[in-house]
């Protein structure tokens, strides 16, 4: 089944941190598994380049714009490998083919009288390049601002408007009948509320800058950013040629989002879309926000969390497994360095890693570097084998519904009743009194740290490659179609190196 998943694409008025590094690992792990499954995948990234803010934060550095955003793009696109993630294309708004792309949605949705021409006057935040309606500000002292704490001005210009008001009663059926095209549940029944609560037509062009997109056939109006940004989805699959073979295999996709653009994308998008005759997402993901050491994460208080730090000083797979691993995916969640250290310590260093360096140790001192099959199983095997099959069953369901932190419990429970049957059968001693049992046991549990290995994969990739080389196995010729049938006849085994180090504060 094809599977296309897309991160938002990354405002760069500023360098990256740990949201961006958060939403781009989440959409890695789910691309990493369906290519596990076998799914045709496509995993797109890229960063969003026009608009105000990046027309000012610009000419606050005394740069050309261009030179300014290729330079700030590069920083979210060199920090893809150092993450881990495997993406197939990083698209940028100041593309050509985004260009192209995105005046003929603007066209399509002209054409179809979607589109008319007013004046437009309200609260505007340009962090947020966004109007607000005044009942959804607050008042302080140093003025209104925004539910994102930006500042707000009044502004009044002409501008392009979007018939959304047009599109309430489709919006709503479509999500009546499509629950699940918005996780988790709390947020569908937030977008749902909104709509409910009436829409007005979207203003979506702009005159008081020029860093955008223009508007066909006018002189001084340019694209909103958010018709402009959202259109990046589509343009990555070749749009406007919704013939081509990438169109027609991956559209519609998926979208993880913070919940902060969640209205963006579930409300104006799937109109827009509709609008134009195209299908809808065919699910939004909005997954909540981190704090540090239970405080709000902001650049004034100054405890902006650097993803390259952080991976420098704990590990790339220690970080991508506590920030999935902690919190459940959708909530929001708070980054501590005792929370990664006892989280790291308990599951990988003690629970998984240990397994592994202590029974492949063991076989390559006791048993030529390698276990054949057993002719037959006891029955607690049989029942640890079994076990398995059915946390493979929980692992799949949890993961196809993107409850990773579910999944990653799944496995760590697994691993726990494999390390008590290793205590229970202690091999050691078999070692005096019945080798071949011994054998067949170091077999057992060697079998099923490979299998538990491949469900870890997408998490930690780099580990599990380390740890599947033990084996002299890759992660190119295994999948979880056969996972349950694979069993081969000789496993050899290389000497094992620590895979997960402790943390020591």
């Amino acid at each position: 089944m094809p599977f296309f998943i897309t991160t938002p694409i990354y405002y760069v008025n500023d360098v990256p941190h740990i949201g961006h590094a958060y939403t781009t690992i989440a959409c890695d792990i789910l691309s990493r598994f369906s290519k596990l499954k076998g799914d045709q995948t496509f995993f797109l990234t890229g960063t969003d380049e026009h608009g105000q803010k990046v027309e000012k934060a610009a000419l606050s550095k005394k740069k050309d714009t261009q030179d300014f955003v290729d330079e700030m793009s590069q920083n979210f696109r060199d920090l893809i490998p150092y993450l881990g993630c495997q993406i197939d294309d990083f698209i940028r708004t100041t593309e050509e083919r985004h260009k192209i792309a995105t005046q003929f949605l603007w066209n399509k949705l002209k054409d179809n009288d979607e589109i008319y021409l007013s004046n437009y006057e309200g609260w505007y935040s340009i962090r947020d390049e966004a109007f607000y309606l005044e009942s959804e500000l607050t008042k302080t002292e140093n003025g209104l601002i925004a539910p994102s704490g930006a500042p707000v001005e009044w502004v009044k210009e002409e501008s392009y408007f979007f018939k959304l008001s047009k599109w309430e009663d489709n919006l709503i059926e479509y999500y009546e009948k499509n629950p699940e095209s918005i996780l988790p549940r709390s947020r569908y029944n937030e977008v749902l509320s909104f709509i409910r609560g009436g829409l007005k037509d979207l203003s979506i062009s702009r005159t008081t800058f020029k860093w955008g997109v223009e508007v066909p056939e006018t002189d001084n109006h340019v694209m909103y950013v958010w018709i402009d940004a959202l259109c990046n989805y589509i343009t990555a699959l070749n749009y406007p040629n919704t013939n081509n073979q990438s169109f027609k295999t991956f559209w519609p996709g998926i979208h993880i989002v913070g919940k902060d653009i969640l209205r963006f994308h579930a409300v104006y998008w799937p109109a827009f879309l509709m609008a134009a005759g195209l299908e809808p997402p065919k699910q939004i993901f909005a997954h909540g926000w981190w704090t540090n050491e239970g405080q709000k994460i902001s650049k004034s208080i100054g405890n902006i969390i650097n993803p390259y730090e952080i991976i420098e000083k704990y590990g790339l797979d220690q970080i991508r497994f506590f920030l999935f691993r902690e919190v459940p995916f959708g909530n929001d969640g708070d980054f501590s360095k005792d929370a990664i250290a006892q989280r790291v310590n308990a599951d990988l260093s003690n629970n998984y890693g240990n397994l592994i360096q202590r029974i492949s140790s063991f076989i390559i001192k006791n048993s030529d570097s390698k276990v054949s099959k057993p002719s037959n199983y006891k029955e607690i095997d049989t029942k640890l084998l079994q076990s398995f099959d059915e946390t493979l069953v929980h692992y799949l369901k949890n993961m196809n519904s993107f409850q990773i932190d579910k999944a990653l419990k799944n496995i760590f429970d697994y691993l726990s009743e494999v390390n008590a049957y290793v205590d229970s059968q202690a091999p050691w001693s078999l070692k005096k009194t019945d080798n071949q049992r011994m054998i067949d046991v170091l077999y057992l549990v060697t079998l099923l740290s490979i299998k538990i290995s491949i469900l870890l994969y997408p998490v930690i990739p780099s580990s599990i490659d380390k740890a599947l080389n033990i084996y002299n196995l890759s992660i190119d010729n295994l999948n979880l179609n056969n996972l349950i049938n694979f069993s081969p006849d000789l496993i050899n085994l290389n000497i094992p190196k620590p895979l997960f180090p402790r943390i020591e504060l």
